[in-house]
């Protein structure tokens, strides 16, 4: 004999909702045997459903499987064999008789469906809006309106690495117009795919990234992978003989550099505002137009190679201001044969005077 557990125990209505909802039933016409039961209650209109089940033959498996699929499709509901009302079918401390269950028709039952999944539609969207309604509080009284205005700063300080991290995402996932970061050491291995990734997503936005790295760096070859790898998708990068920190400014809105430039295991300071990421960008614009773009003149960049003892004596006295006359005088040499030099020296640094050519040599490392 099949018995079954309280039909009614949970309140039809919510029963059946939840049922829908939470997917613990199949919806499906189980090899006939749902359908047929259920043509069955409907030809008899009242009638007792486990006795309706033995006499088609259900295993007490496939009957619980039915009975939790008709009623979460609001196809049957528990009832007595008189009468039953809607408040008692909602009420959730009524109980039927026994098993007794009637039929509702499938338009009946599914424009219930539709109204119970509005209802519980309008409870998410009323529950969005309490979630919305708190982190805007949260924001105003954290981040603050006049912060994104610029007429206020904030600067945190982290300390944990998985916080850095957490911080590092979070100013990313912001982002709307603009990157620029530097690095003073090589990027390890384990980063690449997660930075190319992130210039995939940004460039196809539209956002502007630059980047600048040491050229001592850019010769490994891992780092030059990586540095060929973010110019062919789009990002502008330059190296730079000396690279004072590390730094990533987000939108002029957000800046993350260490506590202490010379150790980066002390944590970082996370700065907020324009009045005072406009600083930091500052010193990046001036580091931006004193490095040299990565790629055709990499070649000059990572280290002069060629140069004689002559020549590098030349350079670094032409950095520092001294006319041909004297640096003939302290090479041994005459004045065209150092003319000669540094005009060869200025056309292979792409400089346009003799002291910028001294200037781009010591910014690229020659010299070193």
């Amino acid at each position: 004999m099949i018995t079954t557990s309280g039909l009614g125990g949970d309140g039809p209505a919510e029963g059946a909702a939840d049922g829908a909802a939470g997917g613990t039933a199949a919806y499906g016409p189980a090899d006939g045997r749902l359908v047929a039961l259920y043509q069955e209650l409907r030809r008899r209109g009242v009638s007792n459903l486990p006795e309706v089940a033995e006499g088609l033959g259900l295993a007490a498996e496939e009957y619980e499987r039915c009975r939790a699929e008709l009623i979460a499709l609001g196809l049957i509901v528990p009832t007595t064999r008189t009468h039953a009302t809607i408040a008692d079918v909602r009420n959730a401390a009524w109980r039927p008789d026994a098993d007794t269950v009637a039929a509702v028709d499938p338009e009946i039952a599914l424009l219930r469906l539709l109204d119970r999944e509005r209802a519980r539609l309008r409870e998410h969207l009323a529950e969005a809006d309490q979630a919305y309604g708190t982190l805007e509080t949260l924001a105003g009284t954290f981040l603050r309106a006049s912060v994104l205005a610029g007429s206020e700063v904030e600067v945190e300080a982290l300390t944990d690495y998985r916080r850095i991290q957490q911080a590092l995402d979070d100013i990313i996932d912001v982002m709307q117009e603009s990157s620029a970061s530097m690095y003073p050491g090589g990027p390890s291995r384990e980063v690449h795919d997660v930075t190319l990734a992130r210039d995939r997503r940004r460039l196809e936005q539209g956002i502007r990234v630059r980047a600048i790295y040491a050229h001592e760096h850019a010769t490994r070859p891992d780092v030059a992978e990586l540095l060929d790898a973010r110019s062919e998708l789009g990002a502008e990068i330059r190296v730079a003989a000396v690279v004072p920190l590390n730094m990533i400014i987000i939108d002029q809105q957000y800046a993350l550099l260490p506590i202490r430039p010379e150790d980066a295991r002390k944590g970082a300071i996370l700065a907020r505002g324009r009045a005072l990421v406009r600083s930091y960008l500052g010193l990046f614009e001036h580091c931006w137009h004193t490095a040299v773009p990565y790629g055709s003149g990499a070649a000059a960049e990572r280290g002069g190679d060629g140069l004689s003892e002559q020549q590098r004596a030349a350079l670094r006295m032409l950095a520092t201001g001294m006319k041909d006359e004297k640096i003939a005088r302290n090479l041994g040499v005459s004045l065209r044969t150092v003319s000669r030099m540094l005009s060869e020296l200025m056309q292979e640094l792409g400089a346009t005077s003799r002291f910028e050519a001294g200037v781009r040599a010591v910014r690229m490392g020659w010299l070193d």
